[in-house]
């Protein structure tokens, strides 16, 4: 794709958050997009909601489990941004309106106390570069219909981010096996799926990792005071407007997300 093609794209992606209206698949409309090209249309959007004054505060990791790699036929993970405007507060409403689509994913957020720049970034100074982990719930969203997304879609659309609640119960690396950490996900009380760090490359430092050293081939770094969110423990579940969700973490405590009922 040549840059008017991947501007056409990401028009397309920013309209469909004003308009509130999902687009087909691009990989339909641009049969030759790849996973090249999905990155660059991600960071034109990017530039766009930059220049209109909003601040990137860190990055996720999506695709981290087997049964989705399997499920879009890919081998590894991807990527998206973390923007202010992405953040709620515990216990706050969160407007639903807002959303085309949402499902909500229970995760271990990091904050970083220091830079980490790939590539070449290894394991212990990953470890070393966090700070502490939250609890945290990430809602995700579609901008293609009916979330018939591929690898190129999810990327173009910035990770399929929306939003996330963190907790506020900061854990040191030190006291918690993240590996073992189990989590029991609620939703308005009542038990709708469970999980645990490992379900995450084997590790959530592990996609810590990963994200350090495939950003920074791109000349990104990871800055002090950016939340990574590393990937799912559980399977996403589906929103609707008025639910309550809550994520139960072993050694990590819970972490709350209301949605605003409809008018």
């Amino acid at each position: 794709m040549d840059l008017t093609l991947r501007s056409q794209a990401a028009a397309a992606l920013l309209d469909a958050y004003d308009t509130k209206l999902a687009i087909p698949p691009l990989v339909q409309t641009y049969p030759g997009m790849t996973t090249e090209d999905s990155y660059a249309v991600q960071q034109l959007q990017i530039e766009r909601r930059l220049s209109e004054g909003r601040t990137i505060k860190g990055h996720k990791v999506g695709l981290t489990s087997a049964a989705m790699q399997r499920q879009l036929g890919v081998d590894q993970p991807d990527y998206g941004h973390l923007l202010d405007d992405m953040f709620f507060l515990e216990h706050t409403p969160i407007p639903s309106s807002i959303y085309l689509q949402p499902k909500i994913e229970p995760e271990v957020a990091f904050v970083l106390k220091r830079r980490l720049s790939g590539p070449g970034v290894t394991v212990p100074e990953a470890i070393s570069a966090v700070d502490y982990v939250l609890p945290a719930l990430e809602i995700i969203d579609s901008r293609i219909e009916n979330w018939k997304i591929g690898i190129v879609d999810t990327i173009a659309d910035n990770a399929s981010s929306g939003g996330l609640v963190l907790g506020s119960r900061p854990t040191r690396l030190e006291d918690v096996d993240l590996r073992l950490a189990g989590c029991t996900l609620l939703c308005n009380g009542q038990v709708v799926a469970t999980g645990a760090g490992g379900a995450v490359l084997g590790s959530p430092i592990n996609s810590l990792v990963w994200l350090a050293n495939t950003v920074g081939a791109l000349g990104v770094t990871l800055e002090p005071g950016h939340v990574i969110l590393p990937g799912s423990v559980t399977a996403a579940q589906p929103v609707a407007p008025g639910d309550t969700y809550a994520a139960v973490f072993a050694g990590l405590g819970t972490v709350t997300a209301r949605f605003a009922k409809e008018n």
